[in-house]
């Protein structure tokens, strides 16, 4: 055959991706109405213990509780909990529960560090004395500053970029 007349095959797996884990097959025995999903075979498995159980309790409403849980089972198929499967998000909010509420530095629990005593000294020293007859003097650009302090914000801001009396703009 030459390569003229052979027919190209292409195969796309892309559905295979898309679609969840599901179980069809166990062994040679195919599951009736299946393939099925972990969560439809956990409300599955659930579902059927507890009707076993409490056959007592329903027994008086006839077949209703049974559908009831058929369609519980059809309705998991595609249940999903902020985009993942219901068993990925219960995971994670485990993980969420089981983790220390102050977070974790470098692999290692984050922990307060223990109280320490803090050590140091000073020295209060008496203020140099003025003499009697002698004014306090004050800085030029504070004497400034505080007769602009008495206006409102905007009369503040105007003083700080005034500059000097008697500059031309």
């Amino acid at each position: 055959m030459s390569t003229a007349t052979r027919t190209r095959v292409a195969r796309v797996y892309t559905s295979a991706r898309r679609h969840p884990w599901v179980l069809g097959k166990l062994g040679d025995w195919t599951i009736w109405f299946g393939p099925y999903t972990p969560a439809q075979l956990v409300v599955m498995g659930g579902g059927a213990f507890t009707l076993i159980k409490t056959y007592a309790w329903w027994s008086w409403a006839g077949p209703v509780p049974i559908v009831i849980w058929l369609v519980a089972v059809w309705a998991a198929r595609g249940a999903q909990i902020a985009g993942q499967n219901p068993f990925t998000a219960l995971l994670g909010v485990l993980t969420l529960l089981a983790r220390h509420p102050a977070g974790r530095i470098s692999g290692h629990v984050a922990r307060d560090r223990r109280p320490s005593c803090l050590r140091g000294r000073f020295v209060i020293e008496a203020a140099p004395e003025v003499p009697p007859g002698v004014p306090a003097v004050e800085p030029e650009g504070a004497a400034a500053r505080h007769r602009a302090a008495a206006g409102s914000g905007l009369s503040r801001l105007l003083a700080d970029t005034a500059g000097p009396v008697g500059r031309a703009a």
